[in-house]
């Protein structure tokens, strides 16, 4: 396996700027950490355990040993993520708190077509089916799972398997195990690939559609009726995901609730998280849900 021309399609930093790399012991993030420290990055691995499982502590011991083994420094931590609805989703947020949202992390193309088939399962707008986006936090998301595991094995480290990357209760399990197993049966076609390609896509008309929304005044409603629909979703999206920890936009029915209000036809809505969007005199405000409403 040759590293160079792996490096040749990631995104790492300049050699000696220091990185912190999220490391669960799998061989995405474990190629992860041996292309990082190849780039000539100042590498800190990162194990984070989430306590879900038998052994799960035993396995930063793997990551320590690959630390010393490429010169990264290393550190564990522990949260506790209990079973129960959103496990994804919590101990998501759980691992990123830990690591920081400048971390790289090791997603692959896989990844970002499994992204893409999920987002749209879920009814994403453009953003969503963007998927994972390219860039720092993402270094090798350009490179395949299997050429991960293949720069693993060249190195003789042995990846820790997750056994709740087979749990069929996840969604994104199945897309991996069952949906694009399919679709590539049907295309008859590399359908990753093609999810990528599409995703590229999918950002560069979103990237447009935000720089139009940047020129809108949001909270004036008058302004959002006199944008095109497409621009005026995409500002309330970016306004009501402000100052989500994770960044997570709206979904597409609150957006249109927001609009609803924008064109007089509600005084308020409710936008999840216990917030809601009012009008008054001409003006849109976000405000806690049980401040009174007002007139429109």
């Amino acid at each position: 396996m040759d590293r160079a021309e792996l490096l040749s399609r990631c995104t790492f930093p300049p050699a000696g700027t220091s990185v912190v790399c999220g490391v669960s012991g799998g061989a995405d993030s474990l190629a992860l950490l041996v292309l990082a420290t190849a780039a000539g990055c100042r590498v800190t691995a990162v194990h984070v355990d989430h306590g879900l499982r038998p052994g799960s502590a035993d396995e930063a011991e793997v990551v320590a040993a690959a630390a010393r083994r490429y010169g990264a420094a290393f550190r564990s931590d522990s949260v506790a993520v209990v079973p129960g609805p959103n496990l994804e989703a919590r101990a998501r947020a759980a691992r990123l708190a830990v690591l920081g949202h400048d971390a790289a992390l090791g997603h692959t193309a896989d990844d970002r077509a499994e992204t893409v088939l999920v987002n749209l399962l879920r009814g994403a707008g453009l953003d969503g089916l963007a998927g994972i986006r390219p860039g720092p936090r993402h270094p090798i998301l350009s490179l395949r799972r299997g050429e991960t595991v293949a720069l693993c094995r060249a190195e003789g480290l042995e990846p820790v398997h997750d056994p709740s990357n087979l749990d069929p209760s996840f969604v994104r399990n199945r897309v991996r195990h069952e949906v694009l197993p399919l679709l590539a049966d049907v295309a008859g076609r590399d359908v990753v690939a093609l999810l990528d390609r599409q995703a590229d896509l999918a950002a560069d008309a979103s990237d447009h559609l935000r720089s139009e929304a940047q020129a809108v005044e949001v909270t004036d409603a008058r302004a959002l009726r006199a944008s095109p629909p497409a621009v005026a979703r995409v500002a309330i999206r970016e306004w009501l995901r402000a100052d989500h920890p994770e960044r997570h936009p709206p979904d597409a029915a609150t957006v249109e609730r927001v609009l609803a209000v924008a064109r007089g036809e509600a005084v308020a809505t409710d936008v999840g998280r216990g917030r809601r969007v009012r009008r008054s005199a001409g003006r849109l405000a976000l405000v806690a849900s049980d401040v009174p409403t007002g007139l429109g």
